[in-house]
């Protein structure tokens, strides 16, 4: 791939405020694409406008205007796509078997179904069976989600972060939503649409997401969409060892508010393994220090100062 034509991006959910290891996830995003004279964009991923407030997005856009992080392209605001995902979902109507399935989440945490790495479980498929008498009668007493009918393949591809990985589809992800039962579409066809529309050819985001990553691939194969490169970046915790949560009062806003924002990223930094010391630096000058060689590969820790 030509190094110029690299771009990056940044999609946080504008669910809360976000904590400083959202920030290092974000300046990783902008180094990695614009050392290498890529581009850089900024996507708000507020699909659930009950739980992603506008305010909330804006103050993400605040946050990382503060930083020195803007986008090179038209902030893009996922409730405004509605219509591309669902033309997304007509063309995989057309490549693969979607079907309504009618299980409530409190249903599959209660059955004994494999449990997935972030909580959900591996769906057995048994709304896939249902015939279409069935279906009716039940649509009279709920609404369904959309699952899509997953083969019995691997995906593998190689992460710049970890490595080699590989998932068979049907027995560690089996089928899955691509529609909610209240309409709205799911992250793993919203994050594929986008990433193709913008023309997205590096992903870098936290290691969470990275067992989602076959799925999105395997939906970029149905779309006829490029795959992007792949980097999973590890947990960013306190000095002491926590995760980052909105109850320790880890927001990214209020250590700007007691931090000069150089100060902060200067911190972060050092925290990924990019420097030897805790320097002030923006972000456009620790550019050309970056290089993926250099950032840690097990658990990010941050200074005590910043968050103890």
């Amino acid at each position: 791939m030509d190094t110029h034509s690299v771009i990056g991006r940044f999609a946080p959910t504008p669910s809360g405020s976000m904590h400083l290891g959202n920030i290092l996830c974000a300046l990783i995003s902008y180094w990695s694409a614009k050392s290498v004279g890529g581009k850089f964009l900024i996507r708000i991923e507020d699909l659930d406008s009950a739980r992603c407030p506008r305010s909330a997005g804006e103050e993400i856009l605040n946050t990382l205007e503060r930083l020195g992080l803007e986008s090179d392209g038209e902030i893009v605001w996922q409730s405004e796509r509605t219509e591309a995902y669902k033309a997304a979902e007509n063309i995989l109507r057309e490549r693969a078997e979607l079907y309504p399935c009618f299980c409530t989440r409190a249903e599959l945490h209660a059955s004994h179904a494999p449990r997935l790495e972030d909580g959900g479980v591996i769906y057995d498929g048994k709304c896939r069976m249902l015939d279409d008498k069935l279906i009716a009668e039940l649509r009279g007493v709920r609404v369904p989600c959309v699952r899509i009918a997953v083969p019995d393949i691997d995906i593998s591809f190689t992460d710049g972060a970890v490595g080699e990985q590989t998932q068979n589809l049907k027995n560690e992800c089996g089928d899955f939503i691509i529609k909610r039962s209240d309409g709205v579409y799911a992250y793993q066809l919203a994050v594929v649409a986008d990433d193709g529309a913008s023309g997205v050819t590096q992903v870098v985001r936290g290691s969470d997401l990275l067992t989602s990553t076959p799925r999105q691939i395997y939906l970029q194969r149905l779309l006829g969409l490029k795959q992007p490169d792949y980097y999973h970046i590890p947990l960013v915790c306190a000095a002491s060892g926590r995760k980052l949560g909105k109850s320790y009062g880890d927001s990214a806003q209020k250590m700007l508010n007691e931090f000069p924002p150089e100060y902060i990223i200067g911190a972060l930094a050092y925290a990924a393994g990019m420097t030897d010391r805790i320097k002030e630096r923006s972000a456009t000058e620790l550019t050309a220090d970056f290089d993926w060689k250099k950032i840690r590969k097990d658990r990010i820790s941050l200074p005590s100062e910043l968050c103890d």
